[in-house]
This record gives structure tokens, sequence and C-alpha cells, in this order.
């Protein structure tokens, strides 16, 4: 049954709450909207009215969201996120372009997928691209998603899965350590080592394959993402085990070094992931892709 008209929506008063929550303040919301603070006040109003419950407690100099404010608040966010999408890929329609939406990891985006991009879109011209660096696996279809990609394991819940490579990491140094040259792995035993903590046990792994235990695999610095991790090399804080794909331009420039031919193949890999029953939208840049892996290696 279609929901009641009076049951819909308003954008501009859900953009408005959004605001709010974000802020703090009416205020400040009003500000960046060109609304007073009484009409931010107004559609804040309207909506629990709407919704039957209070979605903000009103403090001094300051609004905090009820339980029932932050429930609804990524709703509300999730429901912006997709309408500005369809505005946009309504515009380009418009304007006779065609436009893709992609998400990749946020290193993975900056360092391997944008220095190559430009290839892509000078062989289509007619085409926009939106790029997103959302983390972790989401609903292909309420973020308007034409491609992903992923790494991990072939598992996405509502999107086909293709195989893109393998991801090998190496030993590499900078900084003060750049000029470091192992003859065999177990020399790296004593040298400072960087972690990145969604790859807890990757030097446990390497040393492993290289027929050594490492008493003290995990001592030295830890990172949460590789980027930061390489900036860490980089100042020469320690040796760390990193993609080359992600460190193609510090090596060419001599900033980084590899300090043993001792790669390690880990066992996650890169996928493309299309929504299922999207149709073949995307399968020119899958198929860009593809080929981008085979000229210029992505695994090492």
């Amino acid at each position: 049954m279609p929901l009641q008209r009076r049951l819909l929506p308003d954008m501009k008063v859900l953009q408005t709450f959004e605001l709010a929550a974000r802020h703090g303040n009416f205020t400040r919301a009003g500000a960046e909207l060109a609304l007073t603070q009484s009409a931010v006040s107004r559609h804040v109003r309207d909506l629990e009215e709407q919704i039957g419950k209070p979605l903000f407690d009103r403090l001094r100099g300051r609004v905090v969201l009820t339980q029932a404010g932050a429930e609804l608040l990524p709703e509300v966010q999730r429901l912006l996120r997709m309408a500005e999408s369809t505005m946009r890929h309504a515009t380009a329609g418009a304007q006779g372009q065609s436009l893709l939406a992609l998400n990749a990891p946020p290193t993975f985006a900056t360092r391997w997928l944008m220095p190559r991009l430009p290839d892509f879109l000078a062989r289509h011209p007619g085409l926009r691209v939106d790029v997103s660096t959302n983390t972790g696996v989401f609903d292909l279809g309420s973020r308007q998603c034409d491609l992903a990609l992923h790494f991990g394991q072939p598992l996405w819940p509502g999107g086909q899965c293709s195989y893109l490579c393998s991801e090998i990491v190496v030993p590499v140094a900078g900084g003060a350590l750049r000029d470091l040259k192992v003859a065999r792995a177990g020399e790296l035993l004593a040298q400072p080592k960087l972690h990145v903590t969604t790859r807890a046990t990757m030097w446990g792994e390497w040393f492993a394959s290289q027929g050594l235990e490492a008493a003290d695999a995990q001592g030295g610095h830890w990172f949460d993402e590789f980027a930061l991790s390489i900036e860490a090399v980089r100042a020469g804080l320690g040796i760390a085990l990193l993609p080359r794909y992600l460190i193609e331009a510090e090596l060419e420039r001599g900033e980084l070094c590899i300090v043993l031919d001792a790669p390690l193949s880990t066992e996650q890999a890169w996928y493309i992931v299309a929504p299922e029953g999207r149709g073949d939208k995307a399968a020119a840049f899958a198929d860009w892709l593809l080929g981008q892996v085979s000229f210029r290696p992505l695994v090492g």
C-alpha cells in the first residue's frame, strides 16, 4: 500500500534535522542553510510532531539528540546521501553524459586508482565518475554504487565478486634506514618494525615464510591504516611490510627501498564487486581495471 503523502519525509526538514544534530545548535544549523534559528526550530518541531517523539533535548546554548533522535539520524543521513547521488545521476543524464559511481578503500583510491583514472576517462570522454571511499561492506543499492573495489574474501551481500588480483607485500625502509640492505631475513629480527593494526599477524607470517620464528614479531610501532604506516616508514621509524602498489611513487623517487627481495603473498585478495541485477553499466571500467593489473602489475 503506498505511503500516505503526509508521512513522506520533507527533504528540507530532514536536512535541517541532520545539520542541527551535527552542530548541536539550531543557530549554526540555520546559518549553514540560510535560515533563522526560529525557522530551524519550526522544522524540527514539525518533524517531531510527524514522528510523535521528541528528537532533541533543549539545553542552554545547545541541543542534544534524544534516543529517538539518535536512532533516526543514521537513516536520515542515508536518505540525504541517496538524494544527493540521485541528483548527480540526473544532472549528468540531462547534460548528455553518464555517471559511474565507484567505491574503493581510501589509501587504494588515493595511491593506486587516482594516478590511473585519467587514462580511463580519456577513453570515455562522455563519462563522469562519482568516487567514494567507504570502508567495509555496505549496501550497494542504497549508495547507488555501480562498482566497488574490495579487499578481503569474495563475500558481499547483494554483490557479485570477480577476482582482480592477489596482494604481495615486501619489506620496505625509508628515512635514516633507507640505505639498509640485508642478505637474509634473520637480519631484520633486530630492526624496528612497523605494523598495520588490521594486518596484525603479517610480520609473524613473513618471518614464518622465511623459515624463522620471531619471538617479538609484534614489537614496534602500530598504525591503524597503510597511509600512516607509509609515512612512518618515510620518516625512518622502522621497517614495514607494504604492498608495492601503494608505494610506486616513493620507490620510483628513491624515498623508499625494498630491503630484501622476499615478497609475501597475503591470504586475501582484491575483487571487483558489482550489484546483482544492475546490468553491465560498469563492465568497461571492470575490463579497464583488469587491463591495468595485466600491464602495470598491482601485485608487485
